[in-house]
This record gives structure tokens, C-alpha cells and sequence, in this order.
């Protein structure tokens, strides 16, 4: 891991106008994520992990404060597709297959037809679905087609990729076999993460970092340096080493609920 920072959040505001009054969705929110770091997002419902998210992405605009992606704003990021996203939702084009779905932000960004052969027959086989690029999405289970959306996030080679709780949907044992596939891809890719989830063992599975944060307004009550190794087995989740980290994480959930 290198010191440089990709991602760094300053003193954070935002705050939603609505018809019943304003919602603040995320308070005085700081913190600097590296290059090639995983870092997993942990916290109740509604506590903003997926707005601080859509802040990086330049899906939301922050109302104080500031954040930078790659040293630019959000916005110049975004426009030099310095990031791809996965939502919750594979949110593939039932028409389009497979392979026409990975293709689409490079035929947006107009890459030739060969480029885009070779870049989507590269990304297939990164998340191990070579073969199925002629497949209509209705055709793959949950998992492939979650497999498939991470496929269209990386076509276009970006650096960063942000992530919304992917694999929430989908049963423990799917869930369990992508997270291993996942660590394999960031492995080998050295893409800087950022990762949403419900889950305090999917949290601690996968990160370098985990970000806790508390009920609305959202704020970070603690980060947690992961002291596992990179190589990461399924049953490294009952090593003493784990479970003291898992133990940490829920802890600062209960704090962050008190906080309030």
C-alpha cells in the first residue's frame, strides 16, 4: 500500500431539503482513503454510507465541507471516469446480453469495436464468466449477473471502484463464494475499493479498513485497521484474530447508537 491518498473527505456536510424538513444525512464526515486500499463502509440503515457513496461519485453534492477524488473534485472524476460503480441492483438491460451490457460505457465512450471485444472478454474472464457473453441477463442467477454488473464497472479500466452493497441480496452461500471472488479481482486488479455493507463479517472479510459510522446525522465513530493477512481463506473468519476485529465493529456500532 502506497501513502497516496485517492479518496480524502473533509469535515463533510450533507443535509437534505425536504417537505417535512431537513435531513441530515451526514456530519462533519473525515477521512482519506489510499491507493489501492478496501474500504468497507458498516453502519445502521439510513446512516449515510451510501450518500458519503454517492458523494464520491458525484451522484449527491455535499452541503459543507469538502471531498476530493484523485485530487480533483467528484465532478472532474467523474467526467475522466476515474471510477466505476456497482449498485445493489446488477441493473443489467434484459435486452442487451451479456456481453453488449459490459460493452455499453464503452460504447458510450466511444471505444472501437475491436477494443471493445478485447476489453469485455477480459473483464468476463476477471470475474469468471467467459463463455457466457452471448447469455441474456434472465438466463444467469442473482450471482452471475451481480458478477456480470462488476464486469460493466470495470471495462473501462478505472482505478477506483465503488461499490453498494453488491452482494446483499443474495444467499449466504453465493454471497460467501463472491467475497472470495472479489478478493481474488482486487488482488489482482490493485483497484482502490470502496465497499458498502450491512454485514460486520463481509466487512471485516474483505477490508483493509473498516468505516463505522453512526444514525443519522452520519458520522465516523471509528476506523479500524485490518491486522489480517492478504490472503484471506473463507475460514480465516474463525481465527481469534477475526473475531476480535468483528467483536471491535460491533462494539462501534453500539457506541455510535449511544452517541446518539
Amino acid at each position: 500500500m502506497t501513502e497516496k491518498s485517492v479518496i480524502q473527505a473533509n469535515a463533510l456536510d450533507l443535509t437534505f431539503q425536504t417537505n417535512d424538513g431537513p435531513v441530515h444525512a451526514l456530519k462533519g464526515v473525515s477521512l482519506d482513503i489510499g491507493k489501492g486500499d478496501f474500504v468497507s463502509f458498516i453502519g445502521p440503515s439510513g446512516c449515510g454510507k451510501t450518500t458519503f457513496l454517492r458523494c464520491m461519485a458525484d451522484l449527491e453534492q455535499p452541503t459543507g465541507g469538502g471531498i476530493t477524488v484523485n485530487g480533483t473534485t467528484p465532478e472532474e472524476a467523474r467526467k475522466a471516469r476515474a471510477y466505476g460503480y456497482v449498485f445493489q441492483a446488477a441493473g443489467l438491460y434484459p435486452w442487451r446480453t451479456i456481453g453488449r451490457n459490459i460493452s455499453l460505457p464503452l460504447e458510450i465512450m466511444g471505444y472501437s469495436k475491436v477494443e471493445q471485444a478485447e476489453r469485455v472478454a477480459r473483464t468476463l474472464e476477471l470475474v469468471e464468466l467467459s463463455g457466457f457473453e452471448k447469455k441474456f441477463p434472465w438466463q444467469l442467477s442473482g450471482g452471475m449477473q451481480q458478477r456480470a454488473s462488476i464486469a460493466r464497472a470495470l471495462a473501462f479500466d478505472a482505478d477506483i471502484l465503488l461499490m453498494d452493497e453488491p452482494f446483499g441480496a443474495l444467499d449466504e452461500i453465493v454471497r460467501d463464494h463472491l467475497n472470495e471472488q472479489l478478493l481474488q479481482l482486487w488482488a489482482r486488479t490493485e483497484k482502490t475499493i470502496a465497499f458498502v455493507t450491512h454485514s460486520i463479517p463481509e466487512a471485516v472479510y474483505l477490508s483493509t479498513k473498516i468505516v463505522v459510522m453512526s444514525p443519522r446525522p452520519g458520522r465516523i465513530t471509528d476506523v479500524i485497521e485490518s491486522t489480517l493477512p492478504k490472503e484471506r481463506p473463507l475460514d480465516i473468519r474463525e481465527s481469534p484474530e477475526f473475531l476480535e476485529i468483528a467483536h471491535r465493529v460491533r462494539d462501534g456500532l453500539r457506541a455510535g447508537h449511544a452517541y446518539d
